[in-house]
């Protein structure tokens, strides 16, 4: 019997990187139901899908993740065969060496067959985070993609192809009532679509201009599988440009917009956008002299105050939203 592994072993140097590389050629299997999904932090972002089969882990790249609904199919890369020691694997792999870069268990669980031919994977995950029946099937030639077969998990929205931004009202004097006080950046607003690791961004007029904040990929890349549209500006900081996040519209399949600020803003919190050229706006609830005296210390434009209670209106000048200028 040919050793599935010898392609998996002709692309590695046991000596340069810690992946499990067995000597022995696998044994054809008992018929094992393992599968794991590993986040791939390479070149570029994708998940790996693995299914025992025969003795080894037979493997598939997917650069967007496991599509969460049924309308949308995404790319699967069918890759060499790996050994089982793989389904355990975490690490980070040499650059400069095959697949260099971190690897993480993303799932791993059970798996039944449905259907495995040369040219369809009908299979049904049994994980913590993939559960339910996907299909895999060949296109043109080794090209193959991947479609969910089960209806969404309940409550499951897609994220909006396109919103526009809520913006305040301009006061000369400050609202009664529970607020939070930011910054007013005076900056350029853009909204960014994040979705499977990759970033769409979007201008205040609804244009896509990805292409002008390509420095902004890396951000996407490690909020992972987390799919988010966010609000916010790009402002230069010390001369160089960084978006400045203050919102949260979407996550994970669950519109946002109804929810009071308050809840969104904790949101935001949690998924503790940092990076280099990336970062949470501050916010500071009840504390507007200070915000203020702040602001115009910076030379900042003014400050903008946001009601804990109230939800995103997209497209609106609202009073939710109160504008006060730097200085009184």
């Amino acid at each position: 019997m040919a050793d599935k592994l010898e392609p998996y072993r002709g692309k590695r140097d046991p000596r340069r990187t810690s992946e499990p590389i067995p000597e022995a050629a696998p044994q054809k299997g008992d018929g094992g139901d393992t599968f794991v999904i590993q986040e791939h932090h390479a070149r570029s972002l994708h998940w790996d899908l693995r299914l025992e089969r025969d003795g080894v882990l037979v493997s598939w790249a997917i650069p967007k993740g496991l599509p969460p609904d049924p309308g949308t199919n995404h790319l699967a890369v069918h890759t060499e065969d790996h050994p089982m020691e793989y389904a355990e694997f975490e690490g980070e792999i040499p650059q400069g060496e095959y697949g260099g870069g971190t690897m993480t268990i993303w799932d791993h669980g059970r798996y039944e067959t449905e259907k495995w031919t040369d040219r369809e994977v009908k299979v049904v995950l049994r994980g913590a985070r993939a559960d339910g029946r996907y299909v895999l099937f060949r296109t043109r030639g080794d090209n193959w993609m991947i479609h969910r077969m089960d209806p969404p998990a309940p409550g499951w929205e897609p994220p909006p192809a396109s919103l526009a931004p809520m913006r305040p009202v301009t006061r000369s004097r400050a609202p009664s009532g529970r607020y939070a006080w930011e910054f007013a950046w005076g900056g350029v607003r853009i909204l960014a679509y994040v979705q499977g690791g990759r970033v769409r961004v979007q201008s205040e007029d609804g244009d896509d201009v990805t292409a002008e904040y390509g420095w902004l990929r890396p951000m996407g890349e490690t909020l992972g599988s987390r799919a988010v549209v966010l609000d916010g500006e790009v402002v230069a900081l010390s001369g160089v440009p960084v978006y400045v996040c203050y919102d949260v519209l979407h996550d994970d399949g669950r519109s946002l917009l109804a929810e009071p600020y308050e809840r969104r803003r904790s949101t935001l919190e949690e998924l503790a956008i940092g990076g280099p050229r990336w970062q949470t706006a501050p916010s500071w609830p009840g504390r507007l002299d200070e915000v203020r005296q702040a602001a115009r210390e910076q030379g900042l434009p003014g400050v903008v105050g946001k009601r804990l209670d109230a939800p995103y209106e997209p497209g609106q000048e609202s009073a939710a939203w109160i504008f006060l200028p730097s200085r009184p």
